[in-house]
């Protein structure tokens, strides 16, 4: 199904430095997209533990929240058979940056699908029917785009998505991430962990893979191996493209320089970006990533729950959720709230989330909403098939602005 193109002042999109908001009454188009042998140590260490993703820094994304021109053929070879989604129609298409690899307008993240840090509750709140359920409703809500992470659940979560594309003889776009852990520094490692994320899934390739955070410390130095790794990792067709994950905007151009020479162009950037974090418009994040041709993937465009409107002083999430999603921050929400709901009801009651999920794509960006069960990925999918106009997107922007900013993760100054 075509839609029309978000239509917002100049200056209000994603692309387009927050602090620089428009004084034209010119329009710009923003959501162009939318439319209805060799021992190697690194290879032998593909299984992550607890301990391993501790090693990594893991805990402290929840605590706050990626060839040589001679083998760009190769490379372009790979890429004629292209990813497409099994037994799910979706709604709505969006194309990743320049590389030709189509999902829906929405994916759903799958962070806290088996998750196993405590940080979701999983076996406690939820469990695995849970997370059955929520790909079951994705697959009937024509969401064709979903996201792990080879860290998520330590393996879990691949492999529930493996399990359940199987079971249903369904399958979305597959997102998976390679983690830098402290061992890994070569490009050698990056292909070894594709294999190992593919044979969990049991796909032989995925949508997008990207390097999940900036290597820093004992693999800092090899940032550009990691980066060659993603284009061999398309070169030898593990995946139709590739893509970054929470790197700042010298890193976004640096990765796009070196897959360019490959012949492999970057797809996408996934940062956290929302109405409650809006960093990347103003710290040259979003700017790099139009500049590649490349699209920026919002995760928790929800701002882990916050934006749902469903907290309040007597219910506060349990956890570590609850260190930063106080009674006092929800107070300091509840303005911006209050405006998402009058403007929920002007679109035929649609709530809270779905709002903020639409700015995110009215923005830009192709947002992915973490779910646990059925009734978050329905509640998710709500916020397709219509688009906020350009007033009402000045007016959340206005409200937004006026209230502190979300805590970000620590990779991205890295």
């Amino acid at each position: 199904m075509a839609l029309q193109p978000c239509l917002l002042p100049r200056g209000q999109g994603v692309f387009q430095a927050h602090r620089c908001r428009t004084r034209s009454s010119r329009h710009a188009t923003i959501c162009r997209h939318v439319s209805a042998g060799t021992h190697d140590p690194d290879l032998a260490r593909n299984h992550i533990s607890r301990r391993d993703a501790l090693l990594a820094g893991i805990s402290s994304v929840a605590a706050a929240q990626a060839l040589s021109p001679a083998h760009a053929p190769a490379a372009q070879s790979a890429n004629l058979d292209p990813v497409t989604p099994v037994n799910i129609t979706p709604k709505e298409t969006v194309e990743l940056g320049q590389s030709g690899l189509k999902v829906s307008s929405m994916g759903i993240g799958a962070w806290s699908f088996g998750d196993r840090t405590g940080y979701w509750g999983y076996g406690s709140d939820y469990q695995k029917e849970d997370n059955f359920g929520a790909y079951q409703a994705l697959v009937k809500e024509g969401i064709t785009f979903v996201d792990t992470a080879e860290v998520y659940g330590f393996g879990n979560s691949e492999e529930f998505l493996g399990e359940f594309m199987k079971t249903t003889e369904t399958k979305p776009v597959i997102a998976t991430k390679f983690a830098p852990l402290p061992w890994r520094f070569t490009s050698k490692s990056v292909v070894s962990a594709c294999r190992a994320s593919l044979d969990r899934l049991g796909i032989e390739k995925a949508g997008l893979y990207m390097q999940h955070w900036p290597g820093i410390l004992t693999n800092g130095p090899f940032n550009d191996a990691f980066v060659e790794g993603l284009g061999d990792c398309a070169r030898l067709g593990l995946t139709q493209a590739v893509g970054v994950s929470n790197f700042s905007a010298e890193r976004v151009r640096r990765a796009n320089s070196i897959l360019q020479a490959k012949g492999v162009p970057l797809a996408s950037n996934q940062v956290q970006y929302s109405l409650l974090y809006r960093v990347p418009e103003v710290n040259g994040v979003a700017d790099a990533v139009r500049e590649a041709g490349a699209t920026l993937v919002a995760y928790s465009p929800l701002a882990q729950g916050l934006l749902t409107g469903k907290y309040n002083k007597n219910n506060l999430p349990k956890g570590p959720r609850g260190i930063t999603i106080t009674a006092d921050r929800v107070a300091e929400v509840e303005p911006l709230l209050s405006l998402m709901r009058d403007i929920g009801s002007a679109h035929g009651g649609k709530t809270p989330g779905q709002v903020a999920i639409n700015w995110t794509v009215c923005k830009g960006a192709l947002p992915i909403p973490g779910a646990k069960n059925a009734r978050q990925v329905r509640e998710a999918a709500g916020a397709l098939g219509w688009r906020l106009n350009p007033d009402e997107v000045a007016a959340l922007d206005k409200s937004s602005s006026k209230i502190g900013t979300a805590l970000g993760a620590p990779f991205e100054k890295w």
